[in-house]
């Protein structure tokens, strides 16, 4: 039996989701039964590999690292789940779009709100350039699956993992699957 390649991914938000991944206790060990996980911030794997399954992408595109490696993602991957609030709509990762662009906010956080050495950081690799907008990924790349709540419980993790480790599709309908927050 050839095991699916399974990735999960961390972008703009706040490792939630990747938590409640980790709450699918002895299910993991079924899960790895099943599948190779092939990249993921849980280990430590530099490269988005090609010939990716499923991956599960946490959180909203909030700079130019993000939007790089989601287009790679789209191009390596057969399944995108949109994995998590921010993923699906943006989210809290999105409250910064109110402030105008990617200036204002790097203004507030490093400058205004800062006691001591009161300075954005500018050299090349310390914080990767901001996009003006914090965007969800179906605004950059097309997802098969939206996979919403902050973050989704561990069943529902299961409930649309399971099917798709059978070559199904989940039915992602009714409040369990669907509910927000």
């Amino acid at each position: 039996m050839t095991k699916l390649k399974l990735a999960t991914v961390w972008l703009g938000g706040c490792s939630g989701c990747h938590m409640s991944f980790l709450d699918l206790d002895e299910w993991l060990i079924d899960l790895a039964a099943q599948v190779d996980v092939v990249y993921s911030p849980i280990a430590d794997i530099k490269e988005y590999p090609e010939g990716v399954d499923i991956v599960l992408v946490e959180g909203a595109i909030a700079n130019e690292e993000h939007l790089e490696l989601i287009h790679i993602i789209r191009q390596r991957t057969k399944t995108i789940i949109a994995f998590g609030d921010c993923a699906v709509t943006g989210n809290v990762t999105a409250m910064r779009n109110p402030t105008g662009n990617a200036d204002v906010s790097l203004q507030l956080a490093y400058i205004e709100g800062a006691d001591v050495n009161q300075q954005i950081p500018h050299a090349p690799g310390i914080v990767p350039p901001l996009l003006d907008k914090v965007i969800p990924v179906h605004y950059v790349v097309p997802v098969d699956i939206y996979l919403p709540g902050c973050p989704p419980s561990a069943p529902r993790i299961r409930a649309a993992l399971e099917p798709l480790l059978k070559g199904e599709i989940p039915q992602m309908e009714g409040r369990e699957m669907i509910k927000f927050g």
